[in-house]
């Protein structure tokens, strides 16, 4: 297992596909609530391309904790900070919801640190600030695993969950082993986080994929970001939130399409 030290936290991280260090990076990050294991579905496609990074956010998987509220620049400086520490100058990115968000502030702020950015499931604003704050509540109340049976139906269609128990269940399972500062300091920077107005100050080129049946981020929310940005196109493929596994091998080919 790997580790980055930071002054208020440790942040877990994992690299394969690492062939004698001269393909390109590929950086991956997570949605709220899940571990970088939600892209293991990816990893045999992309690792023979790519040296390709994980990790888990903070608060999440094996990652600490430090205490909430986070904001979206926090979770954006915990890349770089990583791709410091590793001397990673330049990177694709991947993101999915928060994570696709993570990515789009990074595209604002950092945009030379990135290649080709792939943004999933998200929105330039995720929910609103009511809403988030009412999901810290049921969370500080009842836990996490009061969440989970709405979580899995938001995030796979019922026939995905049907024929695919074993993801589905691993993806839960990681829900539920968040730490509750961890989550809740997702949800403080969703609350904060309204990027709709900075995007189109994004130059690097973006391909967004959303979900056809994403309740969550809707096509149209994938849609306008394609539209906003300077270098911008959209895919839609068949599933819900977490459409990286949902649609793996659709996915996977439009990952390497777009940045190969």
């Amino acid at each position: 297992m790997a580790y980055l030290d930071l002054p208020t936290h440790r942040l877990h991280y994992s690299i394969d596909g690492d062939y004698g260090g001269n393909a390109p990076w590929l950086l991956f990050c997570n949605s709220l609530g899940t571990d970088l294991s939600m892209w293991d579905a990816q990893i045999g496609a992309l690792s023979p391309h790519f040296r390709v990074l994980r990790y888990d956010r903070r608060g999440h998987g094996r990652s600490l904790a430090p205490p909430p509220p986070y904001a979206l620049a926090d979770l954006g400086h915990d890349v770089l900070a990583l791709l410091d520490a590793l001397r990673i100058e330049r990177t694709h990115f991947c993101g999915l919801s928060i994570g696709g968000l993570t990515g789009q502030w990074l595209g604002v702020h950092a945009g030379k640190r990135l290649d080709k950015i792939v943004l999933c499931a998200t929105a330039a604003q995720i929910g609103t600030p009511e809403g988030w704050a009412a999901r810290i509540d049921s969370v500080r109340t009842g836990g996490l695993a009061a969440l989970t049976a709405a979580t899995a139906e938001r995030w796979f269609s019922p026939q995905f969950a049907a024929s695919h128990r074993d993801a589905v269940d691993r993806v839960l399972e990681s829900f539920g082993t968040t730490s509750t500062d961890g989550y809740v300091g997702g949800c403080t920077a969703l609350a904060g986080a309204d990027l709709r107005e900075e995007i189109v100050e994004i130059p690097n080129p973006v391909l967004t994929i959303s979900g056809s049946d994403d309740p969550v981020c809707p096509p149209s929310d994938l849609e306008n970001i394609a539209a906003r940005v300077q270098r911008g196109r959209h895919l839609s493929l068949p599933g819900r939130h977490i459409v990286n596994i949902e649609s793996a091998p659709a996915f996977n080919a439009a990952l390497l399409e777009f940045l190969t």
